[in-house]
């Protein structure tokens, strides 16, 4: 319940201070007074934006501040008590608007944000305003409405939920499917490249080990020439180099026995013998190896141009065609990998549109339910204000899906954030006459009755301990305004109710009146507001309402008669 309210330096307000109670309370004055000025007051302590020129003039800082009694199982003392603030069974929610612009919020003296104060005040008041009138006139409201009175929020939010993580997941796919399609324009000439590559099987270095082999190849007939001569002047031949250092080697060491160095001399001349019948031995076995085929230097020839037109074409260098082929060959497992990601992907969409399409077909159901009681409802609310000839229905209706990306029913119904349903608030006024979206039918008088029927139903359902009702009174008057009366103090038997009316006929129903008057002071226009305790003060405001400045005995004596004798 909303128990005080405290304005100051907003916009001609210098300062009041208002403190409510149970029941119904109605606020009256004159046209410009200030009382709409409130509202938006309240508006801004629930969390609407804030902006700079609702500062008083000549002043830097408005200030406004609203005091609520809450029980400590509601959800704004749960949300407190998770912030770790103190609630002994108050909230007390502070703003500062700056000339700047600036905005700073406190809640029960600590400083918060505008995003946690809308979480908590979601459900303290609700107020219906000529803003709020306007707002049922569009028709992507009508959705909000019907899942409020049907308690449909969590499903619906439940089906938003899939629905933002479908989305993301539908692009993907599509992404991935662009991306395979420009890869499988060049996947034939990336696989030739590929196998081209992997065909040459090139070792790392082999353009350098064919070189050299190469070069020896070239070189067979003379190396083996060479190697043969060698081993003939050395091993084979009449008076080779062997069979010379033997013989001079035998003739020394006959003297060996006489001297010492000639008998080393005679060991090292036979080990010389040894090295070079090693040598005779090694050479011989590499005479067998020389390769003197020409075709195996053609082979080499062969595989060296290979080498060397690979090389030009990937790069340059054997490390660059090996990096060429890595990349090639990732090239290619992601193009072919795509399809795996894709039936994945593709997977986890079927699941997820599974599931959206059943909560999305549960919610229609409840919402069409919910959309039939809520229309009879209405009529018999419509018919409490004097609209007993109206028909007011719920029309729910589908759009079908036109885009392959769309998600959609089986029937082809599309499926949004929201679910698969369009509402939209039909009337017709008279008899014979089809239901047309309010919009285009309903008038002043009708729309505030309509507002305060669907106020009267929804409120059963919402959990708003205040309702703030401003220009509930437009367009109507008479007997029609009477029945709101009734209407509005039904409504505070369950709720507090605060309303601003310029109608008699309303006012009379409050069991708490205040006057908001505009007076000037030191040559400035300040908004005041009184409360009437008393019948006699009551009783002044009643006659002002109805007869303006001229105030008669008469006009009084039937002010006295509406507040004493209530329908």
């Amino acid at each position: 319940m909303l128990s005080e309210l405290a304005i100051k330096k907003f916009a001609i307000i210098e300062d009041i201070r208002i403190r409510f109670q149970q029941g119904l309370s109605v606020l009256t004055g004159e046209t410009g007074a200030g009382k709409s000025i409130i509202i938006q007051a309240v508006n801004l302590l629930l969390g609407s934006r804030a902006s700079a020129d609702l500062v008083r003039t000549g002043e830097e800082t408005a200030e406004l501040e609203a005091c609520f009694d809450i029980t400590p199982d509601s959800e704004p003392a749960q949300l407190l008590a998770a912030q770790g603030m103190e609630t002994d069974d108050t909230l007390i929610i502070r703003r500062l608007i700056t000339r700047s612009g600036k905005s700073r919020i406190f809640i029960n003296s600590r400083q918060s944000t505008l995003e946690f104060l809308k979480r908590l005040t979601r459900n303290l008041a609700g107020i219906s305003s000529q803003h709020a009138h306007q707002g049922l006139l569009r028709e992507e409201n009508h959705l909000d409405i019907l899942d409020e009175f049907a308690g449909t929020m969590a499903l619906r939010r439940e089906v938003a939920d899939l629905y933002k993580t479908i989305m993301p997941l539908n692009t993907r796919i599509q992404n991935l499917e662009e991306e395979k399609i420009r890869q499988e324009a060049h996947l034939e000439l990336i696989q030739f490249q590929v196998d081209e590559i992997q065909a040459a099987a090139i070792q790392p270095e082999e353009d350098l080990v064919l070189e050299k082999r190469k070069e020896k190849l070239s070189n067979a007939a003379r190396i083996f020439e060479a190697v043969n001569g060698t081993v003939h002047a050395v091993y084979d031949k009449e008076g080779a180099v062997i069979e010379q250092l033997s013989s001079l080697a035998a003739g020394i060491h006959r003297f060996g026995s006489a001297d010492q160095t000639l008998a080393r001399t005679a060991d090292r001349l036979n080990a010389i013998i040894l090295d070079l019948q090693d040598v005779v031995d090694s050479l011989r076995d590499y005479s067998l190896e020389i390769d003197l085929d020409p075709e195996s230097l053609d082979a080499v020839d062969l595989r060296l141009d290979l080498i060397s037109r690979l090389k030009r074409k990937y790069g340059g260098s054997l490390d660059a065609l090996f990096e060429t082929y890595e990349a090639l060959q990732q090239q290619l497992d992601q193009t072919l990998g795509m399809d795996r990601q894709i039936r994945e992907l593709m997977d986890q969409k079927k699941a997820l549109e599974d599931r959206i399409r059943q909560k999305a077909l549960d919610l229609s159901t409840k919402r069409k339910q919910a959309g039939t009681r809520l229309a009879e409802l209405a009529c018999a609310e419509l018919a409490a204000l004097e609209m007993g000839k109206a028909r007011f229905q719920v029309d729910i209706s589908h759009e079908f899906s036109e885009r392959e990306q769309d998600i959609c029913t089986r029937n082809g119904h599309k499926i949004l954030a929201t679910g698969m349903d369009r509402a939209c608030f039909m009337l017709s006024p008279n008899p014979g006459e089809a239901p047309r979206p309010l919009a285009k039918i309903a008038s002043g008088g009708e729309l505030s009755r309509i507002v305060l029927a669907l106020k009267a139903v929804l409120s059963r359902k919402q959990s708003f301990e205040t309702l703030i009702f401003d220009e509930v009174d437009a367009g109507i008057g008479g007997a029609v305004s009477e029945k709101v009366g009734l209407k509005l103090a039904a409504l505070a038997e369950q709720h507090q109710v605060i309303c601003i009316t310029h109608l008699a006929q309303i006012a009379k129903y409050g069991l708490h009146q205040f006057r908001i008057s505009k007076q000037i002071v030191n040559g400035r226009t300040c908004t005041d507001i009184v409360p009437l305790a008393s019948l006699e003060e009551r009783v002044e405001e009643i006659a002002r309402m109805m007869g303006g400045e001229k105030i008669t005995d008469a006009t009084r004596t039937h002010a006295r008669e509406l507040l004493t004798q209530k329908t």
